[in-house]
């Protein structure tokens, strides 16, 4: 192992605790102790933002977070549904390639990588009506822009429209308010969580897993809540990535839920945001536009990607690259996992000696 500190926006750096828990006895997906690990694990979502079992079904899939997010949007939009997709990144335009590859009918709000959701806009675009669902990212790590879920969701309410949210880069860190126009969340272990890749879940409301859509057999989110609630599971699981998800989930409460841990990505990213500014080094969203998880920062002058990223890895450090036509522009930092504010520093010394040779 390298011993290198990932800020990437996940995976991240885990703690020992629960690297360790990886290595969790071989267990059997058919036998009770396995379900009983699978009824902590959704216990505990649930519990991350305090929602009770009769409203809400913590459906757990193996897989990355675009598995949790592809199993929301294949199954919850019926046949004659139509979903309108925001994209101002990466990850909404994701969405809006899931809706086609499982030929869900859909429009797009498509905006720059980076802007602000006009929610005016989208107010009119719904007053057309024939959408039965608005899809969004909370947090598009593409540029760290973190959308403002609570009033999109506030103006799909009045609209009587559903929203299926991308939350794969903000649950446990992020202020999600589980009001009544969100339908299901999707997100992943390996972020917020601090647990390992692997395991990825969506919290969907039941009343909308009575009307899901099975439009593939390994997405199919009705069948696994209906499976997981019987303490079954319709596949074999990643149970090393499970025994992660429950050691990281018992230390995210104990550490003080998503509102600590929210306010401790915010210090170390403030700590590095305000370091790299006195080096002349310019956010790319303006202050309080990114999420506490990431931050976008423009390339110092004569200073390429690849040489940043190579010469930051020699010294233990694994940064970010911008996508599409970011990508020579920008590099992003994020302060996820087992980071310490003495890691922050010595990043900001080590850009501080590659900008200023």
């Amino acid at each position: 192992m390298s011993g290198e500190l990932l800020l990437n926006p996940g995976p991240v750096t885990l703690t020992p605790r629960v690297r360790d828990a990886l290595a969790g006895p071989d267990l059997c997906h058919r036998e009770p102790e396995f379900f009983d690990l699978q009824d902590e694990i959704r216990a505990r979502l649930a519990a991350v933002y305090e929602l009770d079992d009769e409203t809400w079904s913590p459906v757990l899939i193996s897989g990355s977070g675009t598995v949790a997010v592809e199993a929301m949007m294949a199954s919850l939009p019926a046949d004659d549904d139509r979903v309108l997709v925001i994209e101002n990144g990466v990850y909404g335009e994701r969405m809006t390639r899931m809706a086609e590859v499982h030929g869900i009918a859909h429009e797009t709000l498509a905006l720059a990588w980076g802007e602000v959701v006009d929610t005016e806009a989208l107010r009119l675009r719904l007053a057309a009506g024939g959408f039965s669902h608005v899809a969004v990212v909370h947090h598009e790590t593409t540029t760290g822009r973190l959308n403002d879920l609570a009033a999109i969701a506030a103006v799909c309410a009045e609209a009587g429209v559903g929203v299926l949210v991308d939350v794969v880069s903000s649950f446990g860190a992020e202020a999600i308010e589980f009001g009544p126009a969100i339908t299901a969340v999707a997100a992943t272990a390996n972020k917020c969580l601090h647990g390992a890749p692997g395991a990825a879940f969506v919290l969907v409301r039941r009343s909308a897993l009575a009307a899901a859509r099975t439009r593939a057999l390994y997405l199919d989110l009705a069948g696994y809540s209906a499976k997981q609630d019987e303490r079954g599971t319709p596949f074999t699981p990643g149970v090393p990535a499970f025994y992660a998800l429950a050691e990281a989930l018992a230390e995210h409460a104990e550490f003080g839920g998503w509102p600590a841990r929210g306010e401790r990505y915010r210090r170390l990213a403030d700590q590095v945001g305000n370091g790299l500014a006195e080096l002349g080094i310019e956010s790319l969203l303006a202050p309080g536009a990114s999420s506490c998880v990431l931050r976008a920062y423009r390339l110092p002058s004569g200073v390429s990607y690849d040489v940043l990223h190579d010469r930051l890895k020699a010294e233990g450090f694994v940064i970010y690259a911008g996508q599409g036509g970011l990508s020579d522009h920008i590099f992003r930092i994020s302060t996820m996992g087992a980071l310490e504010v003495a890691d922050m520093d010595r990043l900001i010394a080590a850009i501080r000696e590659i900008t200023q040779r």
